[in-house]
């Protein structure tokens, strides 16, 4: 749904990530962790930027360590671009809006 961030689970991430059409950002982040409350505001952004070409969402890690860990995300903030089910870019720590756009523009 474009212009909204999705909240994505180890329960659900298969369906709503992995089996998704076209490209997901995923943003794997943590309440306790200040640069990713920072990053929050640049998900909404790029949810309504590119919401016709991306679906955006964020994966809290203390709460889902199977998909944590299956992606071997050691630092947090990381965003991963998926498609198709497989991993197509990563950018681990926090960024400003420029570099998320350059990020994106990248891959889309």
């Amino acid at each position: 749904m474009a212009g909204a961030v999705s909240d994505f689970t180890d329960s659900g991430f298969d369906q709503e990530v992995l089996k998704a059409s076209g490209t997901v950002l995923v943003d794997f982040w943590a309440s306790w962790c200040g640069p990713c409350r920072l990053m929050a505001p640049l998900m909404d952004w790029a949810a309504e930027t590119y919401g016709d070409r991306l679906s955006v969402g964020k994966l809290e890690v203390d709460g889902n360590p199977t998909t944590r860990d299956q992606y071997q995300v050691q630092g947090i903030p990381t965003l991963m671009l998926f498609r198709d089910g497989e991993e197509l870019a990563r950018h681990e720590g926090a960024i400003a809006k420029p570099q998320l756009q350059a990020f994106l523009d990248a891959h889309l």
